[in-house]
């Protein structure tokens, strides 16, 4: 285990009838507020009607920035820089699932700046202060709700960019796995797989040999993300399921998983990134597309760790280490199929003929993220495989 400094300021708000108190928390941090939601599921299910209410009831003056879109985009985060700008926005609420947060993240460091915020994303500016953020979380998938992440696509040069940083971390985070009942079916399964892609790249990415407790709790998350979001795609309004799939989601990139790992890399989200940038393809279908065709790329050079997942997750035990791990990828490609999240790149319609754009994408980012061993011709490879 590598030395490690774990800090994570994000106050959780767990559990039934919790919507209520985002009033009270978000006018703690002040009195102008920017209600940063999607495009129509939050309003039609009465979430934000819950949210306005409690906003108003603690005397917080809401301005709002909808039509957030999934893999959002940066036109509509510098929109609502400008908005906050002119009313002089003191705290930020996002209400919705990774997308909003995200933008919200965005708008939040982008007001405090007088240069384009995506100076920010091309890692030619740093984040030194950021106005409060507070959230209310309604999709189990990315994370953002406890973590400095954010990504965002640029789609005037067609680039999925994210970056990272403490102060981007939200000041109180509600999780209410009530309000997920009616999340639809394919973004449940999407966001379980963006869930089981943060574990596993961390889990394969470090260096360190020795990782014995880090290994046995990203092994255990992933269980409980298959297990519980087999159980909710069978019964959407089974709250302890629920629940389970959105804490174990949050547990994912909040920074616990990968503590003692040392020196980690992102080569899956790497390479999804383009694919949606490109195509506009949901992140966590992107993913399940992407996963097994890089596994089964590192594997022909060490398929140790793949092997040990295998066992683990799959009770599979095979003479040959390398043939163990391959089933393993297999089993986890027949789960991805079971919940129906896509495992091909022609369930997007993309041709063979797309790669070598694909992978030209994918060297930006590639750049930004330090994934030097990444050069078109092996992300072509992988993507080959992913037909």
């Amino acid at each position: 285990m590598q030395n490690f400094v774990l800090e994570n300021p994000t106050k959780i708000i767990f559990g039934r009838d919790t919507i209520k108190q985002i009033g009270p928390e978000t006018a703690a941090f002040g009195q102008n507020a920017l209600l940063v939601y999607g495009r129509s599921s939050a309003v039609k299910n009465k979430i934000y009607d819950q949210v306005a209410r409690s906003l108003s009831s603690a005397g917080v003056q809401i301005f709002e920035h909808g039509g957030v879109q999934s893999n959002p985009i940066l036109s509509h985060v510098q929109q609502g820089i400008k908005l906050a700008k002119k009313k002089k926005i003191e705290v930020i609420c996002a209400l919705g699932g990774g997308s909003v947060i995200d933008s919200a993240k965005a708008i939040s460091a982008g007001t405090l700046v007088e240069h384009d915020v995506w100076q920010f994303f091309k890692a030619k500016k740093s984040i030194k202060s950021t106005l409060p953020l507070t959230c209310v979380l309604t999709l189990a998938a990315a994370g953002s709700e406890m973590n400095g992440g954010m990504v965002i696509t640029n789609e005037k040069t067609a680039e999925k960019f994210g970056v990272g940083n403490k102060k981007l971390n939200p000041k109180v985070s509600i999780l209410n796995p009530e309000i997920t009942f009616t999340v639809p079916r394919d973004y449940t399964a999407y966001g379980a797989v963006d869930a089981i892609a943060h574990i596993l790249e961390f889990y394969f990415t470090t260096l360190d040999k020795n990782t014995p407790v880090q290994d046995r709790f990203m092994e255990g998350l992933i269980i409980n993300i298959m297990e519980s979001c087999e159980r909710v795609l069978a019964e959407p309004e089974d709250y302890q399921s629920r629940a389970d799939l959105m804490w174990c989601a949050t547990l994912a990139l909040n920074g616990w998983t990968a503590a003692g790992l040392g020196m980690v890399g992102f080569p899956m989200h790497m390479i999804e990134h383009s694919l949606s940038a490109l195509y506009n393809v949901p992140h966590g279908a992107g993913l399940s597309v992407v996963m097994p065709a890089w596994m089964s790329y590192k594997n022909k050079e060490n398929p140790g760790k793949f092997a040990q997942l295998a066992r683990r997750i799959f009770a599979l035990d095979h003479e040959d280490e390398y043939e163990t791990a391959r089933q393993g990828i297999k089993k986890l490609k027949e789960w991805f199929v079971k919940v129906k999240s896509p495992v091909s790149l022609t369930e997007f319609n993309i041709p063979a003929s797309d790669i070598p754009r694909i992978a030209e994408n994918a060297l930006g980012l590639a750049k930004l993220w330090r994934l030097r061993g990444y050069q078109q011709k092996i992300i072509e490879n992988i993507l080959v495989s992913a037909l």
